[in-house]
């Protein structure tokens, strides 16, 4: 029987999980004036938010959108500051559970994760597959197109029933994921906290044909990128055709027609913002032009100290240099 989630309505509805929420909410956005409203009548409003829930009359708000660059454009929506506070209460008790099901090898947003441990495992799945250098690795390359825009809610929902025997923490999480649509029953808001957990949990399913239907060792996931590692081209070939039906059938989604490839880790293999070769890694281009252009608008202390804390994590010394020198013209003008 499949391991299903104890926590109860009560308790991720109840006034303290909310206020320890508010507290998880509130860091860096004190100063945003929406946030101070809602502050200034915080126990009013929480109460009157646990009272909606309790007696199941809660209903989700509308969004704002707005347009952000990180790197490529996307298009954020945000809740208003109950709801989301709501979406922190909610993620404060499922988020323990449903991580204990995902595999090992999927990085985003997990406690103790990350791109820097899944480049990490990403060279570690190299030495292992080519024994160290001595035989030739394939890597497979894969892109969903349109992910958070093309999610299914009823596919969704159906793996959370599997999950979640509570019908009230069911009916909470449907009133959610129903709150935004890019077309009629299909799509999660990039800005909701809930989207997170919720896209870990819909992609877990991919992630347990890969390693488990497919028998596929070398495997790992960031968000919705994801590459699979073998000495065998043929194989990988082979895999893209099962992984485009699964993804298919079972969750409406299709990869990326022009972000699918197979090729030798030897001739660079760019994976989460870095082209990764046999004994080295570096920044692919577009991150590095994109940092200079940052840093020629704004050089403060702690923007340099991010920008030389990621450079430090590969082949980087000639970049380091030639921003060094920048920042040294900067200071005599």
């Amino acid at each position: 029987m499949k391991v299903q989630l104890s926590s109860t309505f009560e308790e991720i509805i109840s006034t303290e999980n909310l206020l320890e929420a508010w507290k998880e909410f509130l860091k860096g956005k004190r100063h945003k004036r929406d946030v101070q409203e809602f502050q200034f009548y915080l126990m009013d409003n929480i109460f009157d938010l646990h009272f909606d829930l309790a007696h199941l009359t809660y209903k989700h708000g509308g969004y704002q959108a707005f347009n952000i660059c990180d790197p490529k454009p996307r298009n954020i929506h945000k809740a208003s500051v109950r709801d989301r506070l709501l979406h922190h209460a909610i993620y404060r008790k499922l988020y323990p559970f449903f991580d204990k099901i995902f595999i090992a090898d999927s990085f985003s947003c997990r406690d103790d994760k990350g791109t820097h441990k899944a480049a990490d495992r990403f060279r570690k799945f190299f030495f292992q597959v080519s024994s160290n250098k001595t035989k030739t690795c394939w890597v497979l390359k894969c892109d969903i197109r349109k992910f958070f825009a093309s999610v299914n809610h009823t596919a969704l929902l159906n793996i959370l029933r599997e999950y979640v025997p509570n019908k009230n923490i069911f009916w909470l999480l449907k009133k959610v994921i129903e709150s935004f649509e890019t077309t009629p029953g299909v799509g999660l808001p990039l800005g909701n906290l809930t989207s997170q957990l919720l896209v870990n949990i819909y992609l877990n399913k991919l992630d347990h044909f890969i390693k488990h239907k497919l028998k596929t060792k070398y495997y790992a996931r960031y968000a919705d990128d994801f590459v699979l590692l073998s000495d065998d081209k043929n194989e990988l070939e082979q895999k893209i055709i099962l992984i485009r039906q699964f993804l298919k059938e079972k969750l409406y989604l299709e990869l990326h027609p022009h972000k699918v490839t197979i090729e030798t880790f030897a001739s660079g293999v760019d994976f989460l913002g870095w082209v990764h070769f046999p004994n080295h890694k570096i920044l692919r281009t577009a991150t590095k032009r994109r940092m200079i252009k940052k840093l020629e608008r704004n050089h403060d202390t702690e923007t340099i100290a991010s920008y030389f804390g990621l450079m430090s994590h590969g082949h980087t010394y000639k970049l380091q240099q030639k921003i060094n020198s920048y920042l040294e013209v900067q200071k005599e003008n």
